[in-house]
Parts: C-alpha cells; sequence; structure tokens
C-alpha cells in the first residue's frame, strides 16, 4: 500500500496563530525547530539548563531559556527533543504536572510514546513531527527554501484536529516542502531501531571493524586495512545515497561490481537475516527498550564501558593518523 504524502497545500498555518510553542531542549533538532518555527511567524519559547553550551546558543540565537516546568506551563504545543533515555524522568517530574487540558506532546521520535514512558493525562495527546535528517540539515535547506521530508503520526486520543496541527507544525520546520509521509508511533520507533542497530550503526560498524580485524590478522598493514575497510566506505555510501544500489553498481568496476553479486551474499546470508529476525523481535516486543532503559538507571556501566573498548581499537587509532594526511577531511577526534 503506498505511503499517504501532505505537502504544502495540505497544511494550514493559520491553526497555529494563537499558540504558543515550547521547545525542550536546544540540541541538534530544537535549535533547527525554533528557528525555523519563528522564521515562519510562530511564537516559540525554549527550555535549556542554565549554563550549558546549549544554554548558550539558545541566547545568542536570541532566545531566552526557561526551565522545562516554566515552558510547558506557557504553552499549547510542547516539543520534546531531549535524548530518550531522559524523557521518561522528564516528563514525571517535569513536564506531566504542568499539562493543562488541550496541551499538545509534539514527539521528534516515538519511542517513549510507544514504549509507554509518557502517561498522558486525561485531556491531552502525543503526535509526532519526526524530520528524516539531522537538525543542522532541518535548518540549512529551511534558510535554502526547501525542507526535510517529515513523518507524522497520531497518538492516543489525537484525532483531525491535532492532526491539522501536526501538518501546520511540520510545515513551519520546512517539512511540507519535502512531504510529510503518514505513519505509527509503532512503526517508526520499531524501523527506526531496527535500521539503527541492524544496518546504520550496529552492523555496518561491526562489518567494517570484522573486514579490518581480518586484513590485519592476514598480515597485512593496518594502513592498508584501514583504507579498504573504512576510508572508501564513504565512496560507496555517497553512491547509495545519489542513487541506490543500483547505480554504485553502475559506478564502480565490473570487477567489485561481481565480487558484489558472488561473494556479497556469503557474508550477508540467511543466518545473518536470521538474526535481525531475532533482533527485530526485541524490538517489537519491548525487551531492546527495557533493557537500555534499565541500564540509564543504573547509570549506563555496560554502554560506557563498551563505548571506551571500542574508543581504543586499533581502527580507531589508525584512522586518526590517516586522517591527518588527508586535509580536505573535516576530521572530528573524539
Amino acid at each position: 500500500m503506498a505511503a499517504t504524502i501532505y505537502y504544502d497545500k495540505d497544511a494550514d498555518q493559520s491553526v497555529l496563530k494563537d499558540k504558543t510553542i515550547a521547545i525542550l531542549g536546544y540540541g541538534s533538532q530544537g535549535h533547527a525547530h525554533a528557528q525555523n518555527l519563528r522564521d515562519s511567524g510562530c511564537k516559540v519559547i525554549v527550555a535549556e539548563l542554565e549554563g550549558t553550551d546549549n544554554y548558550n546558543a539558545a541566547v545568542k540565537d536570541d532566545f531566552k531559556p526557561m526551565t522545562i516546568a516554566e515552558a510547558v506551563s506557557q504553552a499549547n504545543i510542547i516539543v520534546i527533543t531531549l535524548p530518550d533515555e531522559l524523557q521518561g524522568g522528564i516528563f514525571k517530574s517535569q513536564i506531566r504536572p504542568n499539562l493543562k487540558k488541550g496541551d499538545i506532546l509534539v514527539a521528534t521520535h516515538g519511542f517513549n510514546v510507544h514504549y509507554g514512558q509518557f502517561d498522558m493525562p486525561q485531556g491531552c495527546c502525543a503526535i509526532m513531527i519526526a524530520p528524516k535528517g539531522p537538525g543542522h540539515l532541518v535548518r540549512s535547506e529551511f534558510v535554502k527554501g526547501g525542507g526535510v521530508p517529515c513523518l507524522i503520526a497520531l497518538g492516543e486520543g489525537a484525532g483531525d484536529a491535532e492532526k491539522a496541527i501536526g501538518l501546520a507544525y511540520a510545515k513551519g520546520i520546512g517539512g511540507t516542502r519535502g512531504g510529510v509521509i503518514e505513519t505509527t508511533f509503532a512503526e517508526e520507533t520499531e524501523t527506526d531501531l531496527f535500521g539503527e542497530q541492524a544496518v546504520l550503526c550496529g552492523g555496518v560498524s561491526a562489518l567494517i571493524q570484522a573486514g579490518f580485524e581480518t586484513l590485519v590478522e592476514a598480515g597485512y598493514q593496518p594502513e592498508m586495512a584501514y583504507f579498504e575497510c573504512m576510508h572508501e566506505m564513504k565512496l560507496i555510501v555517497d553512491l547509495f545515497y545519489q542513487g541506490g544500489l543500483s547505480y554504485m553498481r553502475y559506478s564502480v568496476s565490473n570487477t567489485a561490481e561481481y565480487g558484489d553479486y558472488t561473494r556479497g551474499p556469503r557474508i550477508i546470508n540467511e543466518e545473518t537475516k536470521k538474526e535481525m529476525k531475532r533482533i527485530l523481535t526485541e524490538i517489537q516486543n519491548g525487551q531492546f527498550a527495557r533493557e537500555w532503559l534499565l541500564e540509564n538507571q543504573v547509570n549506563a556501566p555496560a554502554f560506557k564501558r563498551a563505548r571506551a573498548q571500542h574508543h581504543d581499537h586499533l581502527i580507531e587509532q589508525v584512522g586518526k593518523k590517516l586522517r591527518k594526511m588527508m586535509t580536505w577531511i573535516n576530521s572530528k577526534e573524539f
């Protein structure tokens, strides 16, 4: 079934004219939403922690940041752009006590709504407006007159009026210029987590690292292994981005294309897909969400240990050295 997609003509921004929109968090998404909405003529207020870099950035951008409780009390539309693992606690302590009948909570990702971390009071509801791109792109495309496509979903109790507000909000950040695709909280959350874990972050990272280790263990220089398994990944991904798998295969050599068809399925095979299905099941039944939320309740020791371990891997050490040789790379070293 084809997706339902909304554009500028489907959104009436006048439904926001008497509304105050509170952006909770002035990070990647928050700063872009706040500035785009303000430029679209909306009344926008911002909540941030005083003394933080994000607070200072909001002040620099001519906002007057306040506490979350103050912002929620003053607003009709509350937009939560905070990290997933923090949202449940902040909702319970600072957002819910200050919600008023008729308030709408806008999520930019479905995690906490889908997994029941928001106990919405009667008379309030949640919707989702999720740009399919990072905040800096949401802002830069808007400034250029374009827009990053968004997703829209309605939570329990939300109807046509809330949908109209959601589409108006999406128009305010530029989303209807690119197109707004209708989905559900469950679909957005589960596909997003699966993509991150099995392909975009977990899958690709593990594949690159395993390829690097295989070459180094076979006696090849780490520098050669880095170039072949890490550095050149961007060249291939850029081709995917521009024209999909077919354009990548058209652009590479016949030798590389033949190796793709004949060797790729030996790496990503039926056993891999079986594990992907197990990962998807853990997302669907809430096992991953419970694990991640519990991890953060005890200050994330396993997460921090894994982060430190991978940070010190040989591929990272070699990469830092080689990136210094390539002055055209905007190197980001941590």
